[in-house]
């Protein structure tokens, strides 16, 4: 893939927080970017040491950040990212655990620091289209909240840089979004199953009711039907953390009649004209 201006191919950059959110999340829009020929680099800023994983998993004295960091190699590979870039923090757990606390969790770190250091991997790597979280992080989670704001503030500080004349013409920035209709019936399901919504998760701590409740608007979707096997296969790949049943039964079929093959993102620059409509795509020659 090729912008028309540009002879070079079309450079995406992922600014994820842990292992796992590259296929989770966005995974079949990377996939199907990598797929058309766009080089597609992530950034993830920790290894996930504070996610649960069943010691099974854990061969010879494995290390969950060693585990985590194994199986996002593998996913990358499955999405046909070009390059992972480690950016060494810790994972922070969610709201409230002990795991906020360690000196090197993502959530203790000084914002500026995290935005200085995204910042030069920017620099280098010039992409024309950022991804990242939206504001909530997807679902609440500090350091996806922390990466959304380090990465924003990344690229903008990087435009403000570069005179008007040198910027590339394709830059943009993006937020992906959780689609309303899945989490509609992630409630109803907690519910028929006589569980709480707001105690969702392994360790009850995702509130499945406050992340519905943030209603982002949706300026561009991406169709990721040539790509869906390529985002089974990574997730797959996580296995500790439950990505080969994300695929089989009950739970594949959830997702397949509420989550089509289709990612949703908020269009954060340039902003989109009042009254626009959704583009079909993340490039400014893709269609409306």
């Amino acid at each position: 893939m090729q912008t028309d201006e540009l002879s070079a191919p079309v450079k995406i950059l992922a600014v994820l927080a842990h292992p796992d959110d590259e296929a989770f999340g966005m995974g079949g829009t990377l996939a199907h970017y990598a797929k058309q020929g766009a080089e597609v680099t992530l950034i993830c800023a920790t290894l996930g040491e504070a996610g649960m994983v069943d010691p099974r998993f854990l061969q010879n004295g494995q290390t969950v950040a060693g585990l985590r960091e194994q199986e996002l190699r593998c996913s990358a590979e499955a999405l046909g990212l070009k390059d992972v870039i480690l950016l060494g923090y810790r994972d922070s757990g969610m709201q409230g655990s002990p795991d906020n606390t360690h000196p090197q969790a993502l959530a203790a770190q000084k914002l500026e620091d995290v935005v200085t250091k995204i910042a030069q991997y920017m620099r280098a790597l010039q992409p024309d289209i950022v991804l990242t979280f939206d504001p909530f992080g997807g679902y609440g989670h500090p350091d996806h909240i922390r990466v959304h704001e380090a990465a924003t503030q990344a690229f903008h500080l990087l435009r403000s840089e570069l005179p008007a004349q040198s910027a590339r013409p394709f830059t943009r920035l993006y937020y992906h979004v959780m689609p309303l209709g899945f989490l509609r019936a992630a409630i109803f399901m907690t519910r028929l199953r006589g569980k709480n919504p707001r105690k969702a998760g392994a360790n009850g701590d995702i509130d499945l009711v406050a992340i519905a409740s943030h209603r982002f608007p949706t300026h561009a979707r991406v169709n990721y039907a040539d790509s869906a096997d390529a985002q089974t296969r990574a997730f797959a790949c996580h296995a500790s953390q439950g990505g080969g049943e994300r695929s089989k039964g009950f739970a594949a079929f959830i997702e397949h009649v509420f989550m089509p093959r289709v990612d949703r993102f908020i269009q954060a620059y340039p902003p989109p004209e009042p009254g626009s409509r959704q583009r079909r795509g993340l490039l400014p020659n893709e269609k409306a």
